[in-house]
């Protein structure tokens, strides 16, 4: 998961030519500190986790609470969001470590690409 979305984010990078500044999860998978680590080493800026990791139903309500007008901004919706861990990537020689792995997972995918004969 860890490298598909590093994948991602370097094609959202290179089409829009705008970096990401961090990264803020949410679902299962996001209650994994491991994972949350890797991710953050493998797209080298900070990932965000917040307090109710399921945010993305969350949002479906906030936004039906703005077209309704229960709540009076978008600002007023991004200040109920708070953090619960923040996940830093890794530097020096660990962030050499983590770039030689999503290499690694590069090379796996384009070799699974011809696994079978068409």
């Amino acid at each position: 998961m860890a490298y598909q979305t590093r994948d991602v984010v370097d094609a959202m990078t290179a089409a829009s030519g705008t970096k990401l500044t961090d990264l803020r999860v949410d679902g299962g998978a996001a209650v994994m500190d491991l994972l949350m680590q890797l991710q953050a080493d493998q797209v080298g800026v900070p990932v965000r986790r917040p307090r109710d990791h399921e945010t993305t139903a969350l949002g479906a309500a906030f936004l039906a609470g703005l077209a309704e007008g229960v709540w009076p901004s978008l600002q007023s919706v991004s200040q109920r969001w708070e953090l619960d861990a923040e996940f830093l990537p890794a530097t020096g020689d660990a962030a050499l470590i983590a770039d030689a792995l999503h290499e690694q997972w590069s090379r796996a995918v384009e070799r699974s690409r011809h696994w079978v004969p068409r």
